[in-house]
């Protein structure tokens, strides 16, 4: 089942898989030498929107769970992957501890499943450890069509972090310590401890990493001789707002009318015949707020007490992220889809699309009522196919998406950098 685009396959983003097509030796050469200076996070998932006149990352997922809904086909190229980055970090590892979210929904179990398969494959003793309090002995799940997940309770020593007789080189964490990081997974000085505890929702913010993204896409445009705003969602920030007590309005109304001018300017510029939007979302994730999508700062008259009915009693969001709105114009039997790539170290191993038939496509898909379609690997969509005409080619596309997510995942990099509490300074 191949997407397509409803809007016609004309205009920029045609020029900008040619341009990417035309470029694929220098883009790839670029990569390299960036990864010879910064170290790509253990894996990631990217969310990209496809607008048919500009594609863009608009979510960046350092915990990415759904490796369920990666294909058989997949599978050799995460292995590989995750073969090259546990031989980086630790090539004498046999055990690793994969450390999951407090879920135990049929789905999220499927994850990990897939997870340890990903790494027994690539030859290693997998264990799941909980910080579930429920979980005091090994407590075994059943999955559809007969496999099971066991998870076991975590035991800390003065130095290290395992299991009854499972001592780990390497612990991976599954769970984007949204919470903030748990006392059990700090000061393990002798372990590998993938992601890094300042890469959770505790510590992290959209808008760094937004910020960092915005960077790499300008050098990345320098590079193609290329308008980066084609790749890129503007933003502005807000540090400010209480939706317990109704203050920082002003801040969010502002910066939104800002951001609205520039998306219109940009749309003037290449004719471009849509009403702009927004979308207000919590830099750090935070799921009370959920996602408000705007088109003039008046509507957030409206849209704040909705905000505020929607946040919990009392809770209050100190930092917002007012992200440009990217439609996405995929479309997969009549409903709205956009790609996600997934990646292990610097590699794209696969994806999928996310498809919900009850939203438009100026809103999130990531809700209640989301399917997954594979996205078309019968031809590697890692391998572009030069002389095909724009828009033509289906690994033509998959690649231009696997470009963005890698930039995004670069991104990640240089935002771990930046926020690292253990970096070193030189004076």
């Amino acid at each position: 089942m191949v997407p397509h685009l409803v809007t016609a396959l004309t205009g920029p983003i045609n020029e900008l898989e040619q341009r990417i097509l035309e470029s694929t030796p220098v883009i790839e050469r670029w990569f390299r030498l960036e990864w010879m200076e910064h170290t790509p996070p253990f894996y990631t998932s990217v969310d990209v929107r496809n607008a048919g006149f500009k594609l863009a990352p608009v979510d960046t997922n350092l915990y990415p769970g759904a490796w369920n809904h990666l294909t058989p086909e997949m599978m050799p190229l995460a292995v590989q992957a995750a073969m090259a980055a546990i031989e980086k970090i630790c090539p004498e590892a046999k055990n690793l501890l994969l450390v999951p979210e407090n879920r135990t929904d049929i789905f999220y179990l499927a994850n990990l499943a897939q997870l340890q398969r990903i790494f027994y494959q690539a030859g290693l003793n997998v264990r799941l450890g909980s910080l579930s309090n429920d979980i005091k002995a090994p407590t075994t799940f059943d999955l559809p069509g007969g496999e099971t997940v066991t998870l076991e309770p975590l035991i800390r020593s003065k130095r290290r972090l395992g299991l009854k007789h499972f001592d780990p080189c390497t612990i991976l964490l599954n769970n984007d310590l949204a919470a903030g990081a748990p006392g059990i997974l700090e000061d393990l000085h002798e372990q590998y401890l993938l992601p890094p505890l300042h890469a959770g929702w505790g510590i992290r913010r959209k808008s760094n990493h937004f910020k960092a993204y915005e960077e790499v896409a300008k050098r990345f445009g320098k590079l193609l001789g290329m308008d980066p705003w084609l790749i890129t969602p503007m933003f502005n920030q807000c540090g400010a707002v209480n939706f317990a007590e109704q203050s920082g309005l002003e801040c969010l109304r502002s910066n939104t009318d800002a951001l609205l001018a520039r998306v219109r300017r940009k749309y003037k510029e290449y004719g471009i015949n849509e009403k702009p939007f927004v979308v207000i979302k919590a830099d750090n994730s935070h799921a009370a707020l959920g996602q408000l999508t705007v088109r003039d700062a008046k509507e957030l008259d409206d849209a704040w007490f909705q905000a505020r009915a929607k946040a919990t009693a009392g809770h209050a969001i100190g930092e917002v992220i007012i992200q440009e709105g990217v439609l996405t114009n995929e479309r997969i039997n009549a409903a709205v889809a956009e790609p996600v790539v997934y990646m292990m170290d610097r590699y794209v191993v696969g994806g999928f699309y996310r498809v919900h038939a009850d939203r438009s496509t100026d809103e999130s898909l990531a809700a209640p009522g989301a399917s997954f379609v594979p996205l078309a690997f019968e031809q590697s969509a890692q391998l572009p196919q030069p002389g095909m005409k724009p828009g033509a080619s289906v690994p033509n596309r998959f690649y231009m998406y696997g470009v963005i997510g890698r930039l995004a995942m670069l991104s990640a990099a240089y935002e771990l950098e930046a926020t690292d509490p253990d970096a070193e300074t030189y004076d």
